[in-house]
C-alpha cells in the first residue's frame, strides 16, 4: 500500500525534534504539520512586549484558549476559560515550540526516578508507578543529546551524581556571572555541595550556530544567535537539509481519522485559509505538547475509537504533569559590599548556573520518612523593565506615584542584585489532574477546547517548602536581604507533562514501553506525555532523550537506515 509519506509528525518542540532529525537523515520522507508559524534568529528580538506582553509567538486567547478547572471547597470545582481567568497554557506556538524559550536548565533524571515506587513506596492519594524502562536504558541518548543538542557544563562529584558515559559534557560551561562564587563560598561553610547548572546553550561557535551573545534575555525569549538548542536550531534545520522533510506550518490539525477497523487512514489539518485536507503516512506521531496531545486523541473519535483514539481504558489525559516546588528570593545590597564585590555584582548578561541536589533524597527526621526530595536553581531574576517597575507601584501604605515611585524604581534598578530560588519536586500525579475536553469553549475551528482540571497534592508543598527553606538559607549565609521563600501550589504552565502515560500493562498505561500506542500499532506518542511521574528537574532533556530513543525504534521498524545515508 503506497503512502504520501513514510512518517507523520503532529508537533515540532522537543518530543518531536529528534524524530523528524532522525527519521529524515536515515532516507525516511516525513510529513511534519505544524500549527504555528516559522521563526528564524532574525525574528528573535529582545522585546519584552512581543515575547511577553502580547501574543505574538503564542496563540491569540480569544481564538484558542482553555478551560481551568480549579478546586472550589465543598462546591466541587470551578471551571473558568483562560481568556478572562489569567492563565495561559500555551508557551509556543511556531517551528520549535516552547523549546525556542526555554531557559535551558539541563538536568538528567536520576536512577531512581525510574523505580521512584519501589525505591520509597506508595504516597497516599497519588499514582506514582515505576517506569517501564530504566535510566541505563536512556543514558546513552541523553548522552546523544549533550552532543547532538549541545548541553555546556562541568561534572563534578557530588553526593546525587547521575552515572554518566561521557566524562564531562562536550562544551566547557556558559559564561558564570561573580554572584556563583558567593554561592559556592556559602555553600562551602554550610556543608553542602554547589553544582554548576548544565545548559542547553553553546559556550563556543559549532554546528553551524554562534554562541551564547549573554544578552540577560534567554528565559520566556528566542535566541538571536542559535546558540540555544532549540528543536528547530538544533535539529530541525537539518533535518530540511537532507531533502527528506517538509514543513507545512499554519497546519492546524484537527483529528486522527480512523476506518471502521480502527486504523488510521490519515491526518486531518487546516491551512490557512481554513481549506481542509488530509495526508497519510506508514507511521505516525503525535508531538503536540501534552495538552494538547491529550486534546488531539480526545477529539479523534470513531467506531472503534468511542471515546478518542487509544482511549478505551479512559486513560487518555489523566495523569497530568507540572513541576512541583518551591520559590524565593534575596537581594545582594550593593552597599554592604566593598566597592570591588559591588562592581562585580553589577555585571548583566552571564548566567548564575548554580543548583543544590543535597536534598534530591530528603533523609531528615524532622521532615519524615524518608522521600524523594528535589533540586534548587539560583538564577537571576528576570531583567524584563515594564513587569519589574510595575511591581513596584504598591508601597508599605497604599499605591505609590510621582517621585516616591520614581525613587523606589531607581533604587530597585540600581541598588543591588536579586537572586531568585527556584526549587523543583516531583509534582504528584493524582486522579484529579487531568485533560479533559470542554465542549462549550471552541477554538476558531470549532473543535472543543482542552479542559486542564488541577489539584495540588499536599505532598508537592510539604516538599517544595523544604527545598525553599535550604535555599533560602544559602541567600542568607551570602548576606542577603528581605530573604523570602515559600512554597508554590499554582502549577507552572511551562512544565508540563504526562497524559499519556508509557507502561507494560494496557489495562493502565496509554503507551507501551517504546512510546507506541496499545490500542494503535502504528501511532506513537514522543513528546513529555509519556511521563509517569516527572522527577525533580525541568522535563525537556528527558523528552528529548527518549524521543531520540524512540526514533531509534520507528527505524528499526521502517526496515533500518536506507541505504547511503550518513549517521
Amino acid at each position: 500500500m503506497s503512502h504520501d509519506f513514510d512518517v507523520c509528525v503532529v508537533g515540532s518542540g522537543a518530543g518531536a525534534g529528534p524524530v523528524i532529525y532522525e527519521l529524515s537523515k536515515a532516507g525516511y520522507s516525513v510529513i511534519v504539520l505544524e500549527k504555528g508559524k516559522f521563526f528564524t534568529e532574525k525574528d528573535f528580538y529582545k522585546d519584552e512586549m512581543a515575547t511577553s506582553l502580547r501574543s505574538i509567538y503564542t496563540p491569540d486567547l480569544r481564538e484558542q484558549q482553555h478551560a481551568i478547572e480549579l478546586p472550589r471547597g465543598e462546591n466541587g470545582w470551578h471551571n473558568k476559560p483562560t481568556y478572562n481567568s489569567g492563565w495561559n497554557f500555551w508557551n509556543g506556538s511556531l517551528v520549535g515550540g516552547s523549546s525556542n524559550f526555554m531557559s535551558g536548565f539541563f538536568h538528567r533524571l536520576k536512577p531512581l526516578d525510574f523505580h521512584q515506587l519501589s525505591e520509597f513506596g506508595p504516597v497516599a492519594g497519588a499514582n506514582i508507578v515505576n517506569w517501564p524502562i530504566t535510566y541505563d536504558e536512556l543514558e546513552p541518548y541523553y548522552d546523544k543529546v549533550e552532543k547532538v543538542i549541545g548541553v555546556s557544563g562541568r561534572v563534578v562529584d557530588h553526593p546525587h551524581q547521575e552515572p554518566r558515559s561521557s566524562k564531562d559534557f562536550p562544551y566547557p560551561p556558559t559564561q558564570e556571572h561573580p554572584v556563583a562564587r558567593h554561592i559556592d563560598k556559602a555553600c562551602n561553610r554550610l556543608g553542602y555541595h554547589a553544582i554548576p547548572m548544565p545548559r542547553a546553550i553553546l559556550s563556543r561557535p559549532d554546528k553551524g550556530r554562534s554562541s551564547c551573545s549573554y544578552s540577560g534575555y534567554c528565559g520566556s525569549y528566542g535566541c538571536s544567535t542559535g546558540a540555544k538548542g532549540s528543536s528547530r536550531a538544533a535539529l530541525i534545520d537539518k533535518a530540511i537539509a537532507t531533502g527528506n522533510c517538509d514543513i507545512r506550518t499554519e497546519s492546524m490539525v484537527s483529528k486522527i481519522e480512523t476506518d471502521s477497523n480502527g486504523k488510521i487512514t490519515g491526518i486531518s489539518y487546516y491551512d490557512t485559509q481554513e481549506k481542509h485536507h488530509q495526508v497519510d503516512a506508514k507511521i505516525y506521531v503525535v508531538a503536540c505538547q501534552a495538552i494538547e496531545t491529550s486534546r488531539l486523541l480526545l477529539n479523534s473519535t470513531g467506531s472503534k475509537h468511542k471515546y478518542g483514539i487509544g482511549n478505551n481504558n479512559k486513560l487518555v489525559g489523566k495523569n497530568l504533569l507540572f513541576a512541583g516546588g518551591g520559590a524565593g528570593s534575596g537581594r545582594l545590597t550593593y552597599r554592604s559590599f566593598n566597592e570591588t564585590n559591588a562592581l562585580e555584582l553589577k555585571q548583566i548578561g552571564s548566567f548564575i548556573n548554580r543548583s543544590l541536589q543535597d536534598w534530591y533524597v530528603i533523609d531528615d527526621r524532622k521532615f519524615g520518612a524518608r522521600q524523594k526530595g528535589g533540586t534548587i536553581d539560583f538564577v537571576h531574576l528576570h531583567p524584563n523593565p515594564v513587569s519589574r517597575a510595575s511591581r513596584q507601584i504598591q508601597g508599605e501604605k497604599g499605591l505609590l506615584w510621582g517621585k516616591p515611585l520614581k525613587d523606589k524604581i531607581h533604587e530597585h534598578f540600581t541598588g543591588g542584585k536579586y537572586i531568585k530560588i527556584e526549587a523543583f519536586c516531583d509534582w504528584m500525579p493524582t486522579d484529579n489532574t487531568f485533560v479533559a475536553l470542554d465542549s462549550n469553549i471552541k477554538d476558531k475551528w470549532g473543535l472543543a477546547s482542552a479542559k486542564v482540571r488541577v489539584d495540588v497534592h499536599i505532598r508537592n508543598l510539604q516538599t517544595g517548602w523544604y527545598l525553599a527553606t535550604k535555599g533560602a538559607e544559602v541567600l542568607t549565609a551570602m548576606g542577603a536581604e528581605n530573604v523570602v521563600s515559600f512554597a508554590a501550589g499554582a502549577p507552572p504552565t511551562n512544565l508540563i507533562a504526562g497524559g499519556c502515560r508509557f507502561g507494560e500493562d494496557p489495562s493502565t498505561s496509554v503507551l507501551d514501553k517504546n512510546c507506541r500506542m496499545h490500542e494503535v500499532d502504528n501511532l506513537y506518542v514522543t513528546d513529555g506525555s509519556f511521563m509517569p511521574t516527572g522527577g525533580s528537574v525541568p522535563y525537556t532533556w528527558t523528552i528529548y532523550a527518549n524521543s531520540f530513543r524512540v526514533a531509534d525504534k520507528i527505524i528499526d521498524e521502517l526496515g533500518g537506515k536506507k541505504t547511503g545515508q550518513a549517521d
